[in-house]
């Protein structure tokens, strides 16, 4: 297995390891969907959201690493600067709402609760199993969620009971209990260097597995992935019955899951039922995001 890896405040290493508009549906119920997407540009990460029309936010540039995330809804980005800061920027402005965030790794991403009122976080420090602290979006007092080994692209559950994120080494995904405050590793997987989203109630989760020859990479949020789901508790990996060039998947609120696949001159999404994982619809994204990365889907 082949690494890289830098330092996080003095001891923590980490590794550096299309926009659709007819209705999105379930088994359970119609939504209309929208969608977050982001490019990487001059130095920085723009997020694009499509909802009935675009918008755009820019954040980074300078020192910027990107450590970024956007809020489900793509009106808001959390972010992390050069002096530990972590912010939100919005079409209004952009606010500090921590000052001790862990800096220095792509990886180290903030992540959105499924409402968009908070904002989970690393915490500066120096041991390997690094504190996650969770704050308002607005800003107000960290609380203190535990430590996790898995500290890399965290995702939370839409029941926000479950931060997944990976190993800096790449080696496994963690499961951080936010009432318990305990974290677990999640059997089966044995390298990872993504991990893109969790189920509502944590069971399953979405990661980019890697071989055992496989590059780390230099952990940034890839635009395009392998999606692999597993079973949080069993291990077990669960075979995602699409046809085509996998380029990722991501859960909406109620566990549907939806497979992006990889088209000549647009990607589709296809919808697959979260009860009996059938596939239950086919949705086009348009041009404008075939080489975009998919940060949300929403309806």
């Amino acid at each position: 297995m082949k690494h890289l890896a830098l330092a996080v405040g003095t001891a923590l290493a980490v590794s550096t390891a299309a926009l659709a508009s007819p209705a999105l549906a379930s088994s359970r119920a119609a939504t209309t969907p929208g969608a977050v997407f982001f490019g990487y540009k001059s130095g920085g990460v723009e997020v694009v959201t499509q909802q009935g029309g675009l918008s755009r936010l820019s954040v980074g540039g300078g020192t910027f690493v990107g450590q970024f995330s956007a809020a489900p809804d793509g009106t808001k980005v959390a972010w992390v600067d050069s002096q530990s800061r972590l912010h939100v920027k919005s079409a209004s402005g952009d606010k500090v709402i921590a000052k001790n965030a862990a800096y220095g790794g792509p990886c180290l991403t903030p992540a959105w609760s499924a409402d968009g009122r908070r904002v989970a976080y690393v915490v500066k420090g120096t041991a390997t199993a690094a504190t996650v602290a969770l704050v308002g979006s607005a800003g107000g007092t960290p609380v203190t969620a535990g430590k996790t080994v898995g500290v890399c692209h965290l995702a939370w559950s839409a029941d926000g009971r479950s931060l997944a994120g990976y190993a800096g080494d790449t080696k496994g995904v963690y499961l951080l209990n936010t009432a318990s405050h305990v974290s677990t590793k999640v059997p089966g997987i044995k390298l990872a260097n993504h991990v893109d989203g969790l189920s509502p109630n944590g069971d399953r989760v979405v990661v980019n597995a890697l071989g055992p020859n496989a590059e780390g990479g230099d952990g940034s949020w890839p635009t395009a992935y392998t999606p692999s789901l597993y079973n949080t508790k069993t291990g077990k990996k669960i075979t995602i019955p699409v046809r085509g060039t996998l380029i990722g998947a991501r859960f909406l609120t109620d566990g549907t899951l939806v497979v992006r696949v990889k088209g000549k001159s647009f990607n589709t999404w296809v919808v697959l039922d979260p009860d009996t994982y059938k596939v239950s619809q086919r949705v086009s994204e348009i041009g404008q995001a075939k080489n975009l990365g998919l940060l949300n889907v929403f309806g």
